[in-house]
This record gives C-alpha cells, sequence and structure tokens, in this order.
C-alpha cells in the first residue's frame, strides 16, 4: 500500500528531526531533539485539539523544522537580535515545510496555509494558528521552563511567563495549570499570574 502524501511529508519531516545533532536522553533513551520535541507537540495538540485538521498537524510537526542549523547564539545576543532570529527562524520554517508539502502533492493553497500557521499569523484571530501558539507554549511550559528559568534571573521570568501566558487561550491556560511542575517552577508561574 502507498502512503498517503500527509504520511510522507510526516515520514520527510521527521527525518529531518532526525539530523538534530542535540540530544536529550528521555527514560534511558538518547534521541535527537527535535524529534522529541515535534513528538511532544504532537501530545499536546490531541490534548488540546483532538480533532485537529491535517494541514494544522503538518504545522505543528514542522514548527521548529531544522532549526538547530541557525543556533541563537548567531544572532546578536540582545532582545534585537533575539526577534531578528525568531522572525528568521519562522519564514525560514515555513517555506521549508511548505516545500515539503508540495514536494508530496499538497496543492499550493494547502502549502501556504501550513506556512501561514508555522509563521503564526493571525494569532487570537485564526483559531488554528491560536491552537499552534498554545501547543508551542504549552511545550515550553512542560518540556522547557525547568532548565530555562536555571539559566535567567527572576524579573526576567516573570516578564517572559506573562508574555507566554498572554500569547495562549483560554483552552491552553487550563491545560498549563495542569501541567506537573517543581516547586520552584509553580511559585514562578504563580508570582507571574499574579502580577498578571
Amino acid at each position: 500500500m502507498t502512503d498517503s502524501r500527509y504520511e510522507r511529508a510526516i515520514k520527510l519531516i521527521d527525518a529531518a528531526h532526525a539530523e538534530d545533532p542535540n540530544k536529550i536522553t528521555i527514560n534511558g533513551i538518547e534521541q535527537p531533539y527535535e524529534l522529541h520535541y515535534s513528538q511532544k507537540m504532537m501530545s499536546y495538540l490531541e490534548k488540546r485539539s483532538r480533532s485537529a485538521p491535517e494541514l494544522l498537524q503538518l504545522a505543528i510537526r514542522a514548527q521548529h523544522f531544522r532549526r538547530w542549523e541557525i543556533p541563537r547564539d548567531s544572532y546578536p545576543m540582545t532582545k534585537i537580535g533575539y526577534h531578528a532570529w525568531r522572525t528568521f527562524l519562522k519564514k525560514r520554517q515555513a517555506d521549508m515545510a511548505s516545500q515539503i508539502c508540495l514536494d508530496v502533492g499538497y496543492p499550493v493553497e494547502d502549502a501556504t496555509r501550513v506556512a501561514h500557521l508555522i509563521r503564526k499569523e493571525d494569532l487570537k484571530e485564526d483559531e488554528e494558528t491560536q491552537i499552534l501558539e498554545d501547543v508551542a507554549c504549552l511545550v515550553f511550559l512542560d518540556d522547557q521552563f525547568e532548565e530555562f528559568e536555571k539559566q535567567h534571573d527572576e524579573e526576567k521570568i516573570v516578564r517572559i511567563l506573562q508574555k507566554t501566558w498572554g500569547k495562549m487561550g483560554e483552552e491552553g491556560h487550563n491545560l498549563a495549570l495542569k501541567i506537573p511542575m517543581s516547586g520552584r517552577c509553580k511559585a514562578l508561574v504563580e508570582k507571574a499570574l499574579d502580577g498578571d
């Protein structure tokens, strides 16, 4: 039986994720970080939207497509540098994911939609873009926050948590409050929300 275009796209996306030289060990098993990240994104998508459309699933799976190739320190370590890096990554990741969609047989309008979602366009107006943003924020809180908070001062962390919370919708908030966290991380989230 021949794979569907969706299955072919997922295989190509995951093959690229598998090339990530950055590794993470989960339950004693080492794997490329971006493969882990995309699986975590899909897991939270299932919780956030059980009936997510195919194109949203592709955008979620490819959200950090080949991100490791453009490390954060390739841009100035300033707020402006950070935003320039993020803007470039969103466009690059969207373009590459869109090309995969075209390569496996999706029509141009579908490939364009996947790119639109990855660039997070029309956040707050487009329900699917909001779902993608919620999922990305949930993965940050669940998978990256504990390590992140060790690298920054409390004031910066609280500010970032407030911005993260502001980007999420109500359903994302509800799921975020259910994420198990260490005492310190939970206290930081509570502090951020109290100051909201």
